[in-house]
C-alpha cells in the first residue's frame, strides 16, 4: 500500500497540528490531575494535601475523567489524520528517523492504553484488565507524557510552520476541514455531557453513558463495594462490635452505643470516587480529633491509621494526615442522611473526611491508631 491509497483532501499538516495541540492539552490536564490523585493515595514524605476546600478532589478527579473521555474523539481524529504515514516507504530512512518512528509508536501505544484502560475502569469492566488498573494507569501516563514530549520536540518546527500558513479550507464529500475540526470538538462535548451527570446532578437525565447516578444507592448515595463483597457482613453486624482506639499511652474499646453517646457532629461532604463520579451526603458522627484527645493525643500534632474490619484488600487501611485529623469536618460517621449508616455504607462506623478520594474513606472501621509527629 502507499499513502495515496488513503488519500483525502481533508488531511493536512495544519489540521493534524490543531488536533495534536487539542489532544496535548487534554493529556496534560489528565496527567496533572491523575498525578495529583496518585500522590494523595500514595503520598511521599514531601507531599502535602489540604483538607479544604472540601470539594477540591471532587473537582480534580471529575476533571480528570471528563477530559480523558473528551480525548477519545480527539485521539481518533488525530490517528486518522496521520495513519497513511504508517505505510510510507522506506519505513526507516536514517537513525534519526528510526528514533522518531519509535517515539511515535510508543506514544500511540501509551495513548491507546491510557484511554481504553480508563474507559474500562470507569465502566467497571474489571475483568478486561488483567492487572491492577491504578498501577498500570500511573506508569502508562509517564510513558505517554515522555513520548509526547519527544514528539513535540521533533515536530515543533513543522507545527509552527503549518499554523503560520493559512491554507485553503478544502472540502471532501461536502465537509470542510474547519467543519471536521468542529465536528470532533462537538463529539468531545457530547461525550462529556453524556457522562458528567454522574457528578453534576442537573445533567444526570441527559448523561446516558454515565455508569453511575449520584442519587442511586442505599440512603441515596452510590456504593462501589458492598459489605458482602468485602466479606464483612457478619462481623460488622455483630452486636459485640467494638471500636478500638489506640494512642501511645492509652487504649479504648468503644461499643456502638458508647460512640453514639459522645458529642455528635454533622457535615455535608461528598464521596468522590477515582472513577470520576461523586455524590454528597449529610454525615453525622464523632470527630476524629475528639477520639484523639480521648487517648491523650493533640490532633494538630498527630496522624491516624484507620483500619477496616476487612481481612484483606489494598485499601483496608488508610492514613489520616495531621491536616485532616485536626479538621472539624473529619468524622467517624455513624449516620448518613438522617439515618444510621447502611451496612454497605460502612455500618457500624466509617471514616469521612473532606477533600479525600473515596477509597481512603475507610468503611467498617474496627481500629484507629494515633501516632504523634515529632
Amino acid at each position: 500500500m502507499s499513502p495515496e491509497s488513503f488519500h483525502s483532501e481533508l488531511r493536512s499538516t495544519r489540521l493534524t497540528s490543531q488536533l495534536g495541540i487539542a489532544l496535548g492539552v487534554g493529556f496534560a490536564v489528565c496527567f496533572v490531575t491523575g498525578l495529583t490523585s496518585h500522590l494523595i493515595q500514595h503520598p511521599p514524605a514531601w507531599f502535602w494535601w489540604p483538607s479544604r476546600p472540601a470539594g477540591l478532589y471532587r473537582f480534580t478527579q471529575g476533571l480528570h475523567v471528563a477530559t480523558g473521555l473528551a480525548c477519545i474523539p480527539l485521539l481518533g481524529a488525530k490517528l486518522w489524520s496521520v495513519y497513511p504515514r504508517l505505510f510510507e516507504r522506506p519505513a526507516v530512512r536514517s537513525v534519526g528517523h528510526a528514533l522518531e518512528r519509535a517515539s511515535i509508536a510508543a506514544l500511540v501505544a501509551a495513548a491507546l492504553f491510557q484511554v481504553v484502560g480508563g474507559l474500562l475502569n470507569i465502566s467497571r469492566w474489571y475483568g478486561a484488565l488483567p492487572f491492577f488498573f491504578t498501577t498500570g494507569h500511573y506508569w502508562g501516563a509517564w510513558l505517554a507524557v515522555g513520548a509526547l514530549l519527544v514528539h513535540i520536540g521533533v515536530k515543533l518546527p513543522a507545527v509552527r510552520d503549518s499554523l503560520a500558513r493559512r491554507g485553503a479550507n478544502k472540502e471532501s464529500g461536502g465537509i470542510s476541514r474547519r467543519e471536521l475540526f468542529g465536528t470532533v470538538g462537538a463529539a468531545a462535548g457530547v461525550i462529556t455531557l453524556a457522562t458528567v451527570g454522574q457528578t453534576v446532578v442537573p445533567l444526570s437525565q441527559v448523561s446516558v453513558l454515565a455508569p453511575r447516578r449520584p442519587a442511586v444507592g442505599p440512603q441515596r448515595l452510590p456504593v462501589n463495594k458492598t459489605a458482602a463483597g468485602a466479606g464483612v457482613r457478619d462481623i460488622a453486624s455483630n452486636p459485640a462490635y467494638r471500636l478500638v482506639v489506640r494512642g501511645p499511652d492509652d487504649e479504648l474499646s468503644l461499643s456502638l452505643a458508647e460512640l453514639a453517646s459522645l458529642a455528635q457532629h454533622t457535615v455535608v461532604l461528598p464521596i468522590a470516587c477515582v472513577e470520576g463520579w461523586s455524590a454528597s451526603g449529610t454525615w453525622s458522627g464523632v470527630r476524629l480529633g475528639d477520639l484523639a484527645r480521648m487517648v491523650g493525643i493533640d490532633p494538630s500534632e498527630a496522624s491516624a491509621e484507620v483500619e477496616s474490619l476487612e481481612q484483606s484488600g489494598r485499601y483496608r487501611v488508610s492514613t489520616v494526615a495531621p491536616t485532616h485529623l485536626r479538621d472539624d469536618w473529619t468524622l467517624i460517621a455513624l449516620g448518613l442522611n438522617g439515618e444510621p449508616l447502611h451496612l454497605d455504607h460502612g455500618y457500624p462506623a466509617r471514616l469521612i473526611a473532606p477533600n479525600r478520594p473515596g477509597v481512603l474513606q475507610t468503611k467498617w472501621v474496627g481500629r484507629i491508631t494515633f501516632r504523634r509527629h515529632i
